[in-house]
Parts: structure tokens; C-alpha cells; sequence
């Protein structure tokens, strides 16, 4: 395992101080040259790592597995070797970059495997086949509750006994730099009956995905303190939502039209290994939770969290600044949960934290909680506000941790919105 904090950790490669990318990260990820077919890639710095053209060398032969899943258009395979496997990748490659290390030097082969960040397009990473999206921000869930019900109960009262979750749709989920279509859909005004148009309240709901790692048989349950086993990495999340056509729809049910349309991923895929040194305490959970949700060492992943928004012709302004560390239920405590009734889940399954929010203003997760439900415009650097998300403009999320002087990072996930398409 790579320890993000491990100073013996060297690269020839030149590498930006304060790179997202340092040798401590390498995420995976799918990449595609021009007339060229998708390979699996990961990143130093500012160039991608082409670790099909590795192969070709040999630097994977001793690690018994057939070598062209790094030729493959999705990391689904690669992720199936288990995490032994993937995490002996990663340390080869950086066995591979390192300074002090002979056995494995590839130096003399920079030209061919190593590409810059520029010149490489990077694809959906994952084939995603089911996605579940929780809501396990307590700020963000106190928020919602509050402008829409009552605030001195704004908490459900299932809401801090198990994590709350709803299934998605896979098939919209698209990697970032893919435009977002304005959605069309029903909408309730407070006088008169339903009209039908676009939506008016577009939203976005900043998040963090997991990746599942290994498939469980039906009837299995993934035991809560073994969760993260069934881990590979995480991924920046953009769960669009359409606010008028959700307050329409989802009773008694819940959201359908106004969260399938679209939602949106980082292209990388930061593996768990790599997040182990950015550990925290977790929230103190009372009530205490039924056995099956009780984590013998509670604990979380500290990561910085930025939305920013930038209207079309003008510069991005910031308009929060949150942590994943905010959340309420563990990664673990949302697999145990979703697997306990014997639920299977296999190799790429996405799970959506839900939006995250802080306890301030400044670091609340949606345009929802951030204009309270449009009364509260929030003011962009060029003079304009924004109630929510108007057509044109651009939002751009990013994820990083930082410790001991090294930062890694999750590149960014970004969407233009582009105006809804009229009906046929």
C-alpha cells in the first residue's frame, strides 16, 4: 500500500509542487488517443501514465493475470482482479517512477508510456450497472427538513437510525466535460394546476460516489466492518437535480424525472489505498445504531470539497467550500445497510453519498440550501446572482486531501448547461 505521507517516495517524472497527482495518488482511469482504441491510464503530475504500453514491456508479467485488461474501454476488469491485485499495480507503478529504485526502472521508455495530461481525452471510467444514492448529510437533511417541513423536527424520524437511500439510473450517469440538457418535466405552480416545460429550479448536488470492488451472491450481506474490502476508490459526483419538477413528483414515492436526467462523475477513480492516511473520526451516532451498523472504529476520509459556478463568457466564482468529512453515515454503514437484506452488488456498482453539506452556510452542497430555496441570491464575482442554475453556465466541482505537505486529488467534475430540447 502507498502511503500518501511515505517521504521515501520519489519521482523522475517532474512533478508541479502541490500536484494533485503526486506519485502518493495514482488513480486510474480510462484514456483514448486519436484513431487510437481506449486503454487504462493513471496520472503523475501532468502526464497520463499508459499502462497498456507497461504491459507490452513486461512490468506486470510476474503479477498472474492476462496483462490486456489495461487494453479494455472501462476499468470494470481491472477492478474484478480484486484489490491485492490492483494495489500491486499500484505499487509497481511507483516502483516503476521512483528515484531510488533500479528493479524496475522504465526511465529510458518515458516517451512511450507517459503522454501529456493535454493530449489524452479521458472517458467514462467505469461501466456503471446499478447506482443507489443516499442522503446521509446531517447539516444538508436539517437544511431540507427545515425549509420544508417543521425545524424544530426537521430530522425524519427514520433518519439517524439507518441510512436513507433511494435506486437510480445508471444509464444517465456521464463522466465530466459532458454537457448537462436542461430537463423538461412536470411543475406545480402554487395557483392553478400542473404545466409542463422546463425546468426552472435546476440544481446541483455536490457529492462523492464509491465504487464497488467485488460482487456478493443474493441472499449475502457485506458485514459492516469488512465494507471497505468491497471498496475500490471514489469519484467526485454532480447528482443533478430539477427542484420544481422533485417538489411535484416525489410523494409518495420519491425523486424519479428530476434526478434520472443526468448525473455527472469525475474521470478518476482514486483508489482507497490511497486515502488511508486521510482517515477521521466520524460523527458520534446517537441514538446508537441497531448491531449490524456499529462500526468497531468509527471513521471517516477528510476531503476538501469545492463547487464553483461560471457563467458563460465570465470567470468561475466559488460558491462553497465543504468536506466529506461532514457526513453522518460511513461509506461502510451505507454498504452494510444496502446489502443486509441480502441485496447483490457487483463490480461497479456507484453508491452516491447524497448532497454533502457543512454546518455553515458557506459550505452547503446545492443552490437550494445555499440561496434558501431562492429567497437568498447568491452574488458571482462578475456582478450577476444566481437563485439557481441558469442555462449557459458551467459547474465545476473539485475534491482533494492535503496532509504532511501532499495533496491528492480527484481532478474535477465539470457540466455546461445547455437549454432543454423541445418536444417533439
Amino acid at each position: 500500500m502507498i502511503r500518501a505521507n511515505d517521504p521515501s517516495l520519489s519521482s523522475w517524472v517532474q512533478v508541479p509542487a502541490n500536484s494533485e497527482f503526486p506519485i502518493q495518488n495514482l488513480p486510474f482511469g480510462i484514456g483514448k488517443l486519436p484513431s487510437k482504441n481506449p486503454f487504462v491510464v493513471s496520472r503523475i503530475g501532468d502526464y497520463i501514465i499508459n499502462l497498456s504500453v507497461l504491459a507490452e514491456h513486461g512490468f506486470f508479467e510476474d503479477m498472474g493475470f492476462d496483462v490486456r485488461v489495461f487494453e479494455r474501454s472501462t476499468l470494470n476488469d481491472f477492478i474484478s482482479l480484486g484489490k491485492e491485485k490492483t494495489s500491486k499495480v499500484r505499487d509497481r507503478l511507483s516502483a516503476v517512477l521512483d528515484n531510488d529504485l533500479e528493479d524496475w526502472d522504465a526511465s529510458e521508455l518515458k516517451d512511450f508510456f507517459l503522454i501529456p495530461a493535454a493530449d489524452v481525452e479521458l472517458l467514462m471510467p467505469i461501466n456503471i450497472g446499478d447506482y443507489t444514492d443516499f442522503y446521509s448529510s446531517i447539516d444538508h437533511a436539517t437544511n431540507v427538513g427545515t425549509m420544508f417541513r417543521d425545524p424544530a423536527n426537521a430530522l425524519l424520524p427514520n433518519w439517524k437510525h439507518l441510512p436513507v437511500g433511494y435506486h437510480g439510473r445508471s444509464s444517465s450517469i456521464v463522466v465530466s466535460g459532458t454537457p448537462t440538457i436542461r430537463p423538461n418535466g412536470q411543475q406545480k405552480p402554487d395557483d392553478g394546476p400542473p404545466v409542463f416545460g422546463p425546468s426552472k429550479l435546476l440544481d446541483f448536488e455536490l457529492e462523492m460516489g464509491f465504487v464497488v470492488g467485488q460482487e456478493t451472491q443474493l441472499g449475502d450481506q457485506v458485514p459492516v466492518d469488512q465494507a471497505e474490502d468491497f471498496i475500490f476508490g471514489m469519484v467526485i459526483l454532480n447528482d443533478w437535480s430539477a427542484r420544481d419538477i422533485q417538489k411535484w413528483e416525489y410523494i409518495p414515492l420519491g425523486p424519479f424525472l428530476a434526478k434520472n436526467f443526468q448525473s455527472t462523475i469525475s474521470a478518476w477513480v482514486v483508489t482507497l489505498d490511497a486515502l488511508q492516511p486521510f482517515k477521521v473520526d466520524g460523527y458520534e451516532q446517537t441514538p446508537e445504531v441497531l448491531p449490524y451498523l456499529r462500526q468497531s472504529n468509527l471513521k471517516n476520509y477528510d476531503i476538501n470539497l469545492e463547487v464553483a459556478i461560471e457563467p458563460n463568457g465570465a470567470a468561475a466564482t466559488t460558491v462553497c467550500k465543504s468536506n466529506y468529512k461532514y457526513m453522518y453515515w460511513t461509506m461502510s454503514q451505507q454498504l452494510a445497510h444496502h446489502t443486509v437484506n441480502g441485496c447483490n452488488v457487483r463490480v461497479g456498482d456507484m453508491y452516491g453519498s447524497g448532497t454533502i453539506s457543512g454546518p455553515e452556510k458557506s459550505m452547503y452542497g446545492s443552490m437550494l440550501e445555499l440561496s434558501w430555496k431562492g429567497t437568498q441570491p447568491v452574488e458571482l464575482d462578475n456582478g450577476e446572482t444566481r437563485k439557481f442554475i441558469q442555462d449557459g453556465d458551467t459547474v465545476i466541482m473539485k475534491a482533494y486531501s492535503e496532509k504532511d505537505g501532499v495533496r491528492i486529488g480527484f481532478g474535477d467534475c465539470k457540466s455546461k448547461v445547455l437549454p432543454a430540447k423541445n418536444i417533439v
